[in-house]
């Protein structure tokens, strides 16, 4: 087993070719932040910062052939997930990262459409599979757009409170109509915790929701609590938005 100083995170993503989103931008985040990425590609995408043209699935049995080497050669206590085929797919992955690990925790960022309105998952099958995905994982990411799709007939105060018995809950806020960039944390323990913007500069980045949820994955490996490791993704996730006026964020402290 390789044990070297910094601790091991592995990001499950597509492969985004501008290097803004998916497991090029996770992989950067870990590193900038004194973790060692590792990465399970699961999608070879056609886009770049601005047009998302389509997504080619790689075959399940590639995806587990990629994760079997990893989890064989390296502790991995944090993982986050990003796009994935079909909530099928995603449930297999995390039984067999809890197999290995029944104390690893699993970050789902529900990547459901592009920026461009490209759906990557069914709506209904979405409904049908969600619980058990979310009493699995120890924590989801969902923004505003996307926790629409939860629990379609249920209201957002419904919703949360749907979400926050099964896991924790980090409800990004850069699509929110009223208080943008208000980021929200519901805990299974009961807790709230409101982030509000801590500057004026971010402008909007490709992939900040990859790198918030990524952030998070590499700050609660290395020990912060859920609380601190929230706050400190936040914090450097408004970092790359202020890095440029592009559309492509700088990583760097």
């Amino acid at each position: 087993m390789c044990t070297p100083e910094r601790p091991f995170v592995l990001s499950i993503a597509g492969m985004d070719p501008s290097a803004g989103a998916g497991l090029l931008a996770d992989v950067k985040t870990f590193e900038a932040l004194n973790c060692y990425g590792l990465a399970v590609n699961t999608a070879n995408t056609v886009q770049n910062d601005e047009i998302f043209k389509s997504c080619q699935w790689l075959p399940e049995a590639l995806i587990f052939q990629q994760l079997e080497i990893l989890l064989n050669r390296f502790q991995i206590e944090v993982v986050k997930i990003g796009i994935i085929e079909d909530l099928l797919i995603l449930n297999k992955v995390i039984d067999e990262l809890l197999i290995r690990n029944k104390n690893i925790r699993i970050i789902w960022d529900p990547v459901l459409k592009s920026s461009s309105g490209y759906a990557l998952q069914d709506p209904q099958e979405l409904q049908e599979h969600l619980d058990e995905v979310l009493e699995k994982v120890f924590l989801v990411t969902p923004n505003f757009q996307e926790i629409t799709m939860f629990y379609r007939e249920f209201s957002l105060e419904e919703k949360i409170d749907g979400i926050r018995v099964k896991t924790n809950l980090y409800l990004k806020g850069g699509h929110r109509t009223e208080a943008p960039g208000l980021d929200e944390l519901f805990t299974t323990s009961g807790d709230y915790f409101s982030l509000e913007p801590g500057r004026k500069d971010c402008t909007e980045k490709h992939g900040s929701g990859c790198i918030l949820s990524s952030a998070l994955a590499a700050h609660l490996a290395l020990d912060y609590s859920l609380r601190e490791a929230a706050q400190k993704a936040k914090f450097y996730t408004e970092g790359i938005l202020a890095s440029n006026t592009t559309l492509l964020g700088y990583h760097h402290l």
